[in-house]
Formats: C-alpha cells, sequence, structure tokens
C-alpha cells in the first residue's frame, strides 16, 4: 500500500482542493451552456437524441 513518506503542507492541499472546485465548476458552465443553446435550438456541433415517438405523436 502506497504511503506519502512526508506530510503534505496546507498550500499544496489548498492549491490541489482550488483545482479540484475549478474543474467543477467549468463543467457546470459548460453543461448550463449546452443545455440552454438546446433549449433556444442554436446548438450547432452537438448532436443529442430525439424520441421517435415524440415526432409521431406531433
Amino acid at each position: 500500500m502506497a504511503v506519502p513518506k512526508k506530510k503534505t503542507s496546507k498550500s499544496k492541499r489548498n492549491q490541489r482542493h482550488a483545482v479540484w472546485k475549478a474543474k467543477a465548476a467549468r463543467a457546470a458552465e459548460k453543461a448550463l451552456s449546452i443545455g440552454k443553446s438546446v433549449l433556444t435550438g442554436r446548438a450547432q456541433g452537438f448532436v443529442y437524441p430525439i424520441d421517435e415517438t415524440e415526432e409521431a405523436e406531433d
């Protein structure tokens, strides 16, 4: 089992945590943007499945 040889400093720990949080924020922002473009019908270069049953009912 891998064991760290020395204690990680608080600054290193905080930096790693900040990077992790930033990735999540970036992913959420991108998902929201894609969702908005799909709802407005402006989605270009983004393929999403459309149920065939919905088309038949309309």
